[in-house]
């Protein structure tokens, strides 16, 4: 789709900005609602997720009923099944007898249902959003001119991709996991490679370069803070977790608690999938058996301090922290597997007096996830880990975040909104 001019004197209800899954599972569940009348924005020419890390065999962490709109309305035509079976591929899925969509194949639905919806604009850069008093409207202003006005706003842009304060400013040509796919074989060209960081992308690269070793040649590094390569926690117990019976827990800490626990749970989301980590390991022994030691290191509990660029080398300062022992590693080539953060896009600056933030600078979302003075009219995807715990980024809790979304748009419920599922009590 490309961009269409708007009329300036047309007030919609809500205007969506930014266009990932969590955006489009809003756009896809609100399109049938003929009470409400929206649009989304979204800069980027077509739908596009993570595809720097469209690896082979890449799938999600997720089963597919994690899709768009199936938790929040299992009858919804743009479910993952419904995909399947337009495409040709339901009974092939079905025999495959895996849950977890590829990657790449998760990707490819999100755009088959895209390309479906009437609200949607691509190409479509927002550069700011004032607020009219008269009127009590936002107005979304964009790039190439177009203006939106609406009541409510839904912020989509998800979050970025994180540099350490050491790599700020940094020459060279090092790249974040988001752009591996893009820089694969520029980066296989270099005699040593150094992935910085743990979790699902740094194990999938690692895994990839360690099996095309041999072909090219390069020394191969792979260090973390993490005391251990964390395997991702995945019991059902604790998946009770990604719950709203969680999130009413988790709202009733203290701030400085939910702070203290946003750190800790990072394995129960940012963990490496356990089959993988064997699957390394069963390779490093392959490889071993076949050609005697494997030009690769494996480091645990080491803090990237600092990073120096020289004569074509990195220099990557590291702090062992159980031995409070400095080292250093000189690579050609450095991959950066340090996660994405969110970050208030700019453009939000002018109504920053309407939003609310808490004592550490962050937004501070209501149950219900609004952001704003109101509680009723800006609302927030993805960007809650420190007020909705790790039902934040889970892709199974969308469709449940924008029912509540939708409730508070509405003033009535029209997708049934659990309240409680969870078979455990997590408060005393």
């Amino acid at each position: 789709m490309t961009a269409l001019p708007e009329a300036t004197d047309k007030t919609y209800d809500f205007v969506g900005i930014g266009l990932g899954p969590f955006n489009l599972g809003l756009a896809c569940l609100t399109e049938p609602i003929a009470e409400l009348n929206g649009v989304f924005l979204e800069s980027k020419p077509t739908f596009e997720w993570h595809s720097g890390m469209f690896l082979d065999g890449a799938h999600l962490q997720t089963p597919f009923m994690s899709d768009l709109v199936t938790l929040a309305d299992p009858t919804s035509p743009y479910s993952f099944l419904n995909y399947l079976k337009e495409s040709g591929r339901l009974y092939s899925f079905y025999i495959r007898e895996n849950f977890y969509p590829l990657r790449v194949e998760y990707d490819d639905y999100c755009r088959w249902a895209a390309s479906k919806l009437s609200s949607v604009r691509f190409g479509t850069t927002v550069t700011e959003v004032t607020y009219e008093d008269e009127d009590e409207v936002y107005v979304v202003r964009t790039r190439s001119g177009d203006t939106y006005r609406a009541r409510r706003l839904v912020l989509g842009t998800g979050t970025t991709p994180f540099v350490p304060e050491s790599c700020e400013g940094l020459g060279g040509d090092f790249l974040h996991t988001s752009q591996y796919m893009h820089r694969k074989a520029e980066l296989q060209a270099k005699k040593s490679i150094t992935i910085v960081g743990s979790g699902q992308s740094a194990a999938e690269i690692y895994y990839e370069l360690l099996s095309e070793i041999d072909v090219h040649g390069y020394l191969l590094n792979w260090v973390t803070r993490s005391p251990r390569f964390f395997p991702l926690e995945y019991t059902k117990l604790t998946l009770e977790m990604t719950s709203p019976d969680y999130i009413d827990y988790f709202r009733t800490l203290p701030e400085e608690t939910r702070y203290r626990l946003e750190k800790q749970q990072k394995g129960l989301f940012k963990g490496i999938n356990s089959d993988l980590i064997d699957s390394i390991f069963d390779l490093l022994y392959q490889k071993n058996v076949g050609g005697g030691p494997v030009p690769t290191r494996l480091l645990t509990n080491s803090s990237l301090t600092g990073v120096r660029h020289e004569d074509g080398l990195y220099r990557l300062a590291f702090h062992q922290d159980e031995q409070d022992k400095d080292f250093e590693i000189r690579t050609e080539g450095l991959v950066l597997a340090t996660g994405y953060h969110y970050r208030p896009p700019a453009f939000l600056d002018p109504i920053r007096d309407r939003l609310r933030f808490d004592g550490h600078g962050r937004f501070d979302v209501t149950r219900d996830y609004a952001i704003d003075t109101t509680g009723r009219e800006v609302f927030l995807q993805n960007g809650g880990v420190h007020t909705h715990s790790i039902t934040s980024p889970d892709l199974g809790m969308g469709p449940y975040r924008n029912s509540c979304i939708i409730r508070e748009l509405l003033g009535t419920e029209y997708y049934p909104v659990e309240k409680t599922i969870a078979f455990q009590e997590f408060a005393a």
